[in-house]
């Protein structure tokens, strides 16, 4: 199962996932044939559970955080949102990495442990599976508040994802119908800095124009 989901979520090919693992959950039901062809998660419980599952432990792992991200009225500010996660994200960034299972997805196994912390006070969170594509997409509904997040990983030997980022981001803010949204790069090349010291966030526009708030982590 992990060769086949870790990928799926990663938004990487199913490189070394066998054709008898692939039959094996396509005949649990866990997975389905999409008839456009590739794999896709088998219906919308289960690409809410799987995720969810893998994220157990990285979320049991969480310290007590305060919601600092919701205004006086209870409603979802999406700038001080940004500044906790970083904060977060500085002080426990390393320990968390350390308790996801999946090596591969453990950043973004992470973030939606502490993103599922934040709907747990009242929104949801919606995932977008990219089989090949090399991201994973991220919408989270908060009251008034949708933010659309994509999630993509430089790894040794691959050029900055920055500029294939915001395109791709571009895409699926055009489909939720917004014009902001997050773009996350984590970092996972060899002798690169500590989380604390590499994280940061900046705002540029997106080739379309939309407002991009890049976070390096």
């Amino acid at each position: 199962m992990r060769r086949i989901v870790e990928p799926m979520l990663a938004g990487t090919a199913l490189g070394e996932a066998f054709e008898e693992d692939r039959e094996y959950l396509v005949d649990l039901g866990l997975l389905r044939r999409d008839g456009a062809g590739g794999l896709v998660i088998a219906n919308p419980i289960y690409r809410e559970v799987l995720p969810r599952a893998l994220a157990s432990g990285p979320r049991d792992s969480l310290p007590q955080i305060a919601p600092t991200w919701l205004n006086p009225d209870g409603s979802l500010n999406p700038d001080r949102l940004l500044d906790a996660f970083l904060a977060f994200w500085r002080q426990h960034g390393e320990p968390l990495l350390a308790s996801a299972p999946y090596h591969e997805i453990a950043p973004h196994l992470v973030l939606m442990a502490f993103l599922h912390r934040v709907v747990n006070g009242g929104g949801r969170l919606e995932r977008e599976y990219a089989i090949g594509r090399g991201r994973m997409d991220l919408c989270l509904h908060y009251g008034a508040v949708t933010l659309g997040l994509e999630l993509k990983v430089w790894r040794d030997g691959r050029p900055d994802p920055l500029t294939e980022g915001l395109t791709h981001l571009d895409d699926y803010l055009a489909g939720l119908g917004l014009d902001r949204g997050w773009l996350v790069i984590f970092d996972r090349r060899a002798g690169q800095p500590s989380i604390e010291a590499r994280t940061s966030s900046h705002e540029m526009l997106s080739p379309a124009g939309r407002g991009i708030q890049v976070v390096r982590a």
